[in-house]
């Protein structure tokens, strides 16, 4: 059982569940290739891009495994991150308004940005 589960209260049930999308490692990805591609002529400092790269494709790719996404018929949870991990209890109450934004890639790949607007004026 994960997160999301564990957290159901008695009369609660999933509406839906999601994870975040593997478009999370094309940053350390790119970062990955240019640190690999410059390691001939650029030495040392291409090595260090190319570790930086690594790390953050693997802080990245547990992330994206460990993270999860939900929506039951009283509240969204989400617990996100790694190793710094961040979890978020909110009401639909407080929900006053969504957004979604999603670039040209996005619409291809379905991916996209979600903003939640709150009814006390906050956004996250």
């Amino acid at each position: 059982m994960g997160y999301i589960d564990d957290k159901l209260t008695e009369n609660e049930h999933v509406v839906y569940r999601t994870k975040l999308h593997w478009a999370t490692l094309l940053g350390p990805g790119m970062l990955i290739v240019l640190g690999g591609l410059s390691v001939p002529s650029k030495g040392m400092s291409a090595v260090v891009l190319l570790a930086i790269g690594v790390m953050w494709a693997i802080f990245s790719s547990i992330s994206l495994q460990t993270s999860e996404i939900g929506i039951t018929n009283e509240r969204l949870l989400l617990k996100l991150g790694f190793p710094l991990r961040r979890t978020y209890d909110i009401p639909l109450a407080k929900v006053g308004m969504v957004d979604i934004h999603q670039p040209s890639l996005g619409k291809f790949l379905n991916f996209g940005k979600i903003i939640i607007g709150f009814t006390d004026g906050k956004r996250g």
